[in-house]
């Protein structure tokens, strides 16, 4: 995170920012050079960042979130705020650990569209993860009293009666 308080220390020492070392701290790095050959565009510049130097560095501050989230991201590593907290979760949750955990919530009842949801994925990609359990005999086909095809873990089922073999 970027202060505000070093920022307008470097603008200072800069030569009240004519040499813009406060832009290069701020991760403006052509702009900072721009500074640095124009004495901060004649002096104009240079008053301008005195006068928004907080909103920069919000603004820096927003980016480096967002990049890290990003990266994050791309590292298989997720945020989510709980209770008002932001936590980070080392690993993407495998698509088999949603399915355990949504047929635990539906007392091991659940349909293609309810995993499609909770993991993120297509439709299509839960029904294949669902049938994978399927033929490792974790998981069920069975059919509702109204005729609906649901995926089963029968050691999580509470209650047996609505549900019918296929």
């Amino acid at each position: 995170m970027y202060s505000v308080g070093v920022a307008y220390l470097l603008w200072l020492l800069s030569g009240f920012g004519a040499l813009g070392f406060h832009r290069f701290y701020l991760g403006k790095i052509p702009t900072g050079i721009l500074w640095m050959c124009t004495g901060g565009l004649g002096m104009l510049g240079s008053i301008y960042d005195f006068f928004t130097l907080g909103s920069q560095v919000r603004e820096a501050n927003m980016r480096n979130v967002f990049y890290s989230d990003i990266t994050s991201a791309r590292q298989g590593k997720w945020r989510y705020v709980n209770n008002g907290q932001a936590r980070v979760v080392n690993e993407k949750e495998s698509v088999e650990r949603v399915i355990l955990k949504l047929a635990k919530e539906n007392n091991g009842v659940l349909t293609a569209s309810e995993v499609a949801l909770a993991a993120n994925i297509s439709i299509d990609n839960a029904k294949k993860d669902l049938d994978a359990l399927l033929r490792k005999g974790i998981a069920e086909l069975r059919v509702r009293k109204s005729g609906a095809l649901v995926y089963t873990i029968p050691e999580l089922i509470d209650k047996d009666e609505e549900l019918e073999d296929i």
